[in-house]
């Protein structure tokens, strides 16, 4: 896939905040990490709901490889042209490999905690996070990284440049 370490700039950082900037998705952390905390929730109640007979340790390791899998097709060439068409992000080239490693630890955080946690504590976090979300980066766990080519999110209907006040 050819991805780089540190991503286009080669410029090594912990987190970029702004997801318009060209360290978006190229530092270890940035706003698409809380997401993929909510993929580790979700993915956990799923595996809970359709493998709860296989011991959590074998569903652990099935949602980590899940997560994985996803991280090469999210950074397939096809995945990033169709997010550049659909986003009208032209600068987007992918994650850097170290993002993507951010983005599995986020995963597993998430996971471990609904593990860990109270099934409405899981729910809660993961509506605050998800909502956070939406009102800072215009972006839904629930939408998996997916807008109309209108740039206007299919769940919430809010244009993605549309910026609340002191939010950008």
């Amino acid at each position: 896939m050819g991805r780089k370490l540190w991503g286009v700039s080669g410029q090594p950082g912990l987190w970029s905040s702004n997801v318009n900037s060209e360290h978006n998705s190229q530092y270890i952390f940035d706003p698409y990490t809380f997401s993929h905390i909510t993929h580790g929730i979700l993915l956990y109640g799923l595996l809970w709901l359709i493998a709860r007979r296989q011991p959590i340790r074998i569903r652990a390791v099935a949602a980590v490889a899940f997560e994985c899998l996803w991280e090469i097709v999210e950074n397939t060439n096809a995945m990033i042209e169709r997010y550049r068409v659909a986003t009208i992000s032209l600068d987007y080239y992918g994650d850097s490999v170290t993002n993507s490693l951010g983005d599995i630890g986020a995963f597993v955080i998430g996971y471990l905690g609904a593990t860990a946690l109270p099934v409405w504590v899981s729910i809660v976090g993961f509506v605050v996070v998800d909502g956070l979300l939406v009102l800072w980066i215009r972006d839904s766990s629930g939408r998996w990284h997916t807008t109309h080519t209108n740039g206007v999110s299919p769940m919430w209907g809010i244009p993605r440049d549309h910026v609340v006040a002191g939010v950008q």
